[in-house]
């Protein structure tokens, strides 16, 4: 082989080296897309702030005992590790990334030195490769396929506080309606929300096309999708807990105390009682049985995943609190996040 060929030869085999280190890393940054509706976290979840996420038994949450940082942990409430260092709330994963609304307000040295940093935020699982979708105030978000369906708000909004959707490349972001939609109670692609202004009617957004159509001209607010009934507090009688089964157009009273928080997960709602004697935390059936006290008091941020409900009092985000989710209550602090969160501190 002569000199000139394989010089040649050398000069092919760079260019392929490069050509194909180039494609891997392209292949390396382009974003795994969802196939069908893949939903990122549960209403109840996402009404009561999004602080706890579960995906694939892993549970991603916000610690309060660290200023609110991301951490992942076991379903069962062991191997936590930290993800973030700022403030997340709104927490939404699918089977590749976490998707978050994160709040950071930093000071340092110098006169007046502040710096604010928030947005919407995609990473990967573990935490890492952490990218700004969009800066801006994003009160709920909601994963919908391969959307974010987000409430917006800023100064520039003549209409206040408006509906917006992001491509989670990043690709597109665009303003789809001035309703007041809370997009947090999405099943199969169809985002059901209640009106704020003429009426509290149950409207349901389809995100295949973004049209939105009237279900049911009841007096709604925060409706929650769950097998086959629509539970809600219902505006017109000091906001009661109903459901409403859309099959058999029939309502059923699940109990005739004002709440101000539920969550609803497999045969359970947890609820927070409004009263100005015995407030309490509270649990039943989802059919209104068999009513439990799990906390006397009142409570905030009712979060729940397949082993625990997590909550705090209303008036202090620690400490965090927890219960088995299903069985017999056991309330006790959630002492694993707190040790976590010195451990990181140090």
């Amino acid at each position: 082989m002569n000199k000139k060929t394989r010089t040649v030869i050398i000069s092919v085999v760079v260019i392929l080296a490069v050509i194909s280190a180039f494609l891997i890393t392209m292949l390396s940054q382009r974003i795994k897309m969802n196939e069908g509706y893949v939903t990122g976290n549960t209403a109840g979840n996402l009404n009561n702030n999004g602080l706890f996420c579960e995906r694939n038994g892993v549970v991603y949450f916000s610690n309060l005992y660290d200023s609110g940082c991301l951490y992942s942990m076991s379903s069962n409430g062991t191997d936590l590790k930290k993800l973030t260092t700022s403030r997340v709330t709104s927490i939404n994963a699918d089977d590749h990334y976490i998707y978050y609304f994160l709040d950071s307000f930093e000071t340092g040295e110098g006169l007046g030195f502040s710096q604010r940093t928030y947005g919407i935020y995609r990473s990967n699982l573990n935490g890492k490769k952490s990218q700004c979708l969009k800066r801006g105030n994003a009160i709920t978000l909601q994963l919908c396929g391969n959307y974010l369906y987000y409430q917006n708000f800023d100064n520039s909004n003549t209409n206040g506080t408006e509906l917006f959707k992001i491509k989670i490349d990043k690709s597109e972001d665009k303003r789809i309606t001035d309703y007041l939609v809370n997009p947090a109670s999405c099943v199969d692609g169809i985002i059901y929300f209640n009106g704020m202004r003429e009426n509290h009617y149950l409207f349901a957004l389809n995100t295949a096309n973004d049209s939105i159509s009237t279900v049911w001209d009841g007096n709604v607010f925060n409706p929650v999708y769950h097998n086959g009934y629509f539970y809600y507090m219902d505006v017109s009688e000091n906001y009661r807990l109903c459901r409403y089964s859309p099959a058999e157009n029939v309502v059923e009273v699940l109990t005739n105390e004002r709440i101000d928080l539920f969550n609803v997960y497999g045969d359970y709602i947890y609820y927070q009682t409004n009263s100005k004697t015995e407030p309490a935390l509270k649990r039943m059936y989802t059919d209104g049985s068999n009513v439990e006290v799990i906390s006397l008091g009142n409570h905030k941020n009712i979060n729940i995943t397949s082993s625990f409900v997590y909550f705090t009092a209303f008036d202090s985000d620690t400490p965090m609190y927890m219960t088995p989710t299903f069985g017999a209550i056991n309330v006790v602090p959630f002492e694993a996040a707190a040790r976590a969160a010195l451990e990181n501190q140090k």
